[in-house]
């Protein structure tokens, strides 16, 4: 096998069991997040000897009192499961009637998760005795947490119950499946090898990982005493993975919470909360609060959720649901974030992000355990109000700013950061906007995959060689060089060269952001590229803009007017994006010049928000608000920085990146 410690001790393992690739890069930086039980917790774990020893030791009482109670989640969770014990087909997992089983004392209920694992490891069995990987194995191990997860819990809290060949039978593949996850090069079955990828195995901030990690401390906790490799597993996962390589991944690079693999893969990471909220009731370690990348997920999540609550930024991959709707999945990452900090002053504010929310309870039957589990009715919800209203989460490359916590605010968002994630875009630098609906996003949300990744389905300056876009090159790290705010303005700086990498068809590309609150944003972009290139100014908009002169319009509830001062040769144009077959809507403003050394001066207004705009040249701009105050941005035309005159009082725009308090 392999050399691992045991006893689930801080720091008493090293190193790693197969060699692999981590997909992400280092960030240096601090993390700004406040909560004085985040990153400073020396709670160690205890291991219960008795069955049912995963969550119900602590929680049991509490979901029996529910149950007793029929408390809204109780009942739909109780008629969900007995839904499907009398033959409907709802998604669900073994563990969600063996919850129900331990709680109630009603056989139906384990018989019925007994049956479907028994069902899962003779499939399993026939499988490996063709000659074939059995499901738990398939694409590259994504569904060993799901299949062997499902095992460990229903084999603990159905014990009783489970006769002792299918605790052999069961635990001989569980064993094997966490050793050939660990062990790619050397995984076996049937005694036969069968080598896999190793994908993700050293890469905490992939969601594969999560699924990896879950299979093995459930297994552990599950079968401790009982079988002589579940020391082995719980050592893997809290010595090994969790404290010698997820905390000092996450704490390197990822400050300010998130997932690098954008909003709709990195949701995965409500199951590595699961995690963490099932070791703590278990062991009673805070796990969670070993890291500062919990709790700070937290408020990023709630910065990520645009004011209508009904949908979240859509950053990255999005195959589940191109749109990026506000979906179960996002109830039950906030959810498990309150449930392990429920003292905490965000929780109540994220408890009235979720009431408020499109979905103030869980919209599918087998989701339904999460409200059962996260009910929190201890925690109040308060309000959203009082939050500051811009956010930056250093370790995803995200800033997002608002005019305000009410439903009808406007919401920006600009790009600048790490590029390391598959499921990432080639969106650095891109600017996405929203009041009461999208004013430009992410073009992906009208495709039929929400994977278009190019830099052609974001709003940014896209440079073209010989007539193919210049793409932004993976492993790379963009800078935000400058963030300031004021009750008036929010404004950002950014270099998002670092993302070419190197290529000559790009020397210089900075964008600068001056939000002028509530609904006016300037922009600012220094571009510079050979002869024999072209760049392209984008934005994508759900609608068709019309174009007049430099000005062009689009129209979706609220009228998004795009005023080019700069460059004044540029040729404007809208690019249909149904002219690719996977778009089935969707538009992109067309700016085009031919390369060279270029300034790019634009003012963005909701509705009528600017009375007048001048500009005195490609890097000045007085700006007449019909709010009645006038701001003049003198940007530096040759390197970052920049100049505010808010009804005459100026500022500074220093390169520096201003820590924002709550």
């Amino acid at each position: 096998m392999v050399s691992i410690c045991l006893g689930g001790l801080l720091a008493a393992c090293t190193g790693s069991l197969t060699d692999g690739t981590n997909h992400g890069s280092d960030y240096a930086g601090s993390d700004t997040s406040q909560g004085s039980d985040a990153g400073s917790d020396t709670s160690m774990p205890t291991y219960p000897s008795a069955h049912p020893r995963i969550v119900l030791g602590s929680r049991k009482a509490d979901l029996q009192a529910a149950l007793a109670a029929n408390t809204p989640a109780a009942a739909r969770f109780k008629t969900v499961i007995d839904s499907w014990i009398g033959g409907n087909d709802l998604g669900l997992s073994a563990w969600h009637a063996a919850l129900l089983g331990q709680l109630t004392s009603d056989p139906k209920y384990c018989a019925k998760a007994i049956s479907v694992v028994d069902t899962m490891v003779n499939a399993a069995q026939a499988a490996i005795a063709a000659g074939t990987v059995p499901h738990a194995g398939n694409d590259s191990y994504y569904f060993v947490g799901e299949d062997i997860g499902d095992l460990a819990l229903t084999y603990d809290w159905c014990f009783d119950s489970v006769t002792a060949d299918q605790k052999t039978r069961w635990l001989a593949y569980a064993n094997q499946a966490i050793w050939n996850t660990w062990n790619p090069t050397a995984a076996t079955w049937g005694g036969t090898t069968m080598a896999w990828s190793g994908w993700a195995t050293h890469d905490p901030s992939d969601n594969y990982y999560y699924g990896f990690l879950k299979a093995t401390m459930l297994v552990g906790l599950a079968a401790q005493g009982e079988d002589a490799t579940a020391d082995q597993w719980i050592a893997q996962f809290h010595d090994t993975k969790i404290m010698s390589e997820l905390v000092p991944t996450f704490d390197a690079d990822l400050v300010g919470g998130g997932s690098r693999e954008g909003t709709g893969y990195g949701v995965a990471m409500k199951n590595l909360f699961q995690l963490y909220d099932f070791w703590n009731q278990t062991t009673g370690e805070h796990l969670f609060a070993k890291t500062r990348h919990t709790r700070a997920s937290m408020l990023a999540f709630m910065h990520q959720v645009v004011p209508t609550l009904d949908r979240i930024a859509p950053t990255g991959d999005q195959s589940r649901d191109s749109t990026a709707s506000f979906f179960d999945y996002h109830r039950q990452y906030l959810q498990e974030l309150v449930a392990m900090f429920p003292t905490d002053s965000l929780a109540p504010r994220a408890q009235a992000l979720l009431a408020a929310s499109s979905v103030p309870k869980m919209g599918q039957a087998f989701m339904a355990v999460d409200d059962f589990l996260y009910a929190n009715s201890d925690v109040p919800a308060t309000t959203l109000a009082g939050l500051n209203t811009t956010y930056y989460a250093p370790g995803i490359g995200e800033l997002y700013t608002r005019s305000g916590w009410d439903t009808h605010a406007t919401w920006v968002n600009l790009i600048a950061g790490p590029y390391t994630q598959s499921h990432a875009h080639q969106d650095q630098g891109s600017l996405m906007l929203y009041k009461d609906g999208w004013l430009s996003y992410d073009a992906g949300v009208d495709s039929h995959s929400g994977l278009r990744q190019e830099t052609g389905a974001h709003s940014l300056v896209r440079i073209d060689n010989a007539g193919t876009p210049v793409t932004q090159v993976a492993t790379t790290t963009s800078k935000l060089l400058a963030l300031h705010k004021t009750d008036n303005w929010v404004y950002a700086a950014s270099d998002l060269l670092p993302a070419y990498n190197n290529k000559a068809q790009v020397t210089k590309d900075q964008r600068e952001v001056v939000y002028l609150l509530p609904d006016t944003v300037v922009v600012y972009d220094r571009v510079a590229s050979p002869s024999g290139t072209s760049q392209t100014w984008q934005l994508a908009t759900p609608v068709s803009p019309t174009i007049s002169g430099t000005t062009a319009t689009a129209t979706s509830g609220h009228a998004l007017h795009i005023t080019r001062y700069a460059p004044a040769a540029a040729t404007s144009s809208v690019h249909v994006m149904s002219t690719d077959s996977d778009y089935h809507s969707g538009y992109r403003l067309d700016e085009t010049i031919a390369g060279g050394d270029q300034r790019y001066l634009h003012v963005l207004a909701i509705d009528g928000s600017v009375s007048s705009a001048t500009s005195a040249n490609d890097s000045t701009i007085t700006v007449q608000l019909s709010s009645g105050h006038t701001a003049t941005i003198a940007f530096n035309r040759d390197s970052a920085g920049a100049t505010i005159t808010y009804d005459g009082t100026v500022t500074n725009l220093s390169l520096a990146v201003d820590a924002m308090p709550e």
